[in-house]
């Protein structure tokens, strides 16, 4: 069994409990706004472009056979046009100025890389977490990636946005210990408008999960100006109560913007400033105040 990944993070102390390591596959069926993993966004490896690491050595020209890499004062330029994605120039930049992201492993040359920190979860009561992108857009690869990882009994967790089949998810809350769910708007036009998809199915979704006894963390991404009304907050303390499910709040921050041009991607246009402290604060002290659990705790 295969999948496609473009990142494997360790020691990650922020996507469940404990220590952990979280697997992060490609794939996302959302565009939100605000990304800063547009490479999570299509299944496929691509090729990522970053000038000013170019050393001029010109390896990646003399090895593309398809004219694709051009060298420019300013560092190479990809004519994505021509690229056929094989890697061969990526290989040989010593500078990772060419870089690919993405790329196809087995299920058990991941759960081989997870094993290595066993020792930390056993005494922190961490484990693995599935990310993405949308971990469950590859179904297949994150199940068995998930029944890997009980059979060797470590807690499992999934980062997921719920916006994929019912099905998905049902299998995937046999072999989970935790859902981080994202919640990026309640206001299904608001969803729309900032992530490109509505959020009928993703809070269905929601509300099945919660039934079938699965235990549930709603993540929040706080987008000033977006989703950060007392409307919102109250909003989101319903459905926290309705689901008895914790929230965490996750501050909006302008990194990653850099990866669109990388990729080629046209980035979505979009304008928000970063949440004072104090801001969100305030949220999370309304979120109690009403009786809504945070996590972590």
């Amino acid at each position: 069994m295969t999948g496609i990944i473009f990142d494997i993070k360790r020691f990650a102390v922020h996507d469940g409990p404990g220590i952990r390591t979280t697997v992060f596959l490609k794939g996302c069926p959302l565009r939100c706004r605000w990304c800063h993993n547009p490479e999570s966004w299509v299944t496929e490896p691509q090729l990522a472009c970053f000038p000013r690491q170019c050393i001029g050595c010109e390896a990646c020209i003399r090895t593309c056979e398809h004219g694709a890499v051009q060298l420019t004062e300013w560092g190479p330029r990809i004519n994505r046009e021509l690229c056929v994605v094989c890697g061969a120039c990526a290989e040989a930049c010593v500078a990772e100025a060419l870089v690919i992201e993405g790329r196809e492993v087995t299920a058990e040359e991941v759960i081989d890389e997870v094993l290595r920190d066993r020792t930390f979860y056993e005494t922190s009561g961490g484990g693995m977490t599935l990310s993405g992108g949308e971990p469950l857009m590859q179904p297949r690869f994150a199940l068995e990636l998930l029944r890997l990882a009980r059979d060797e009994g470590l807690h499992t967790a999934v980062d997921t946005s719920g916006a994929v089949p019912w099905q998905t998810l049902e299998q995937a809350a046999e072999l989970t210990d935790l859902f981080l769910y994202d919640v990026k708007a309640l206001d299904p036009e608001r969803h729309r408008a900032m992530t490109g998809s509505g959020n009928e199915k993703i809070l269905a979704n929601l509300r099945r999960l919660a039934d079938s006894g699965a235990e549930i963390v709603l993540r929040v991404p706080l987008i000033p100006g977006h989703n950060d009304s007392p409307a919102e907050v109250d909003g989101l303390a319903e459905l926290a109560l309705e689901i008895d499910a914790p929230v965490e709040l996750l501050p909006y921050h302008r990194l990653g913007g850099g990866k669109f041009a990388a990729l080629g991607i046209t980035r979505p246009e979009f304008e928000a400033n970063e949440p004072e402290d104090e801001h969100v604060e305030a949220l999370r002290e309304r979120l109690r105040d009403a009786g809504v659990g945070q996590w972590p705790d």
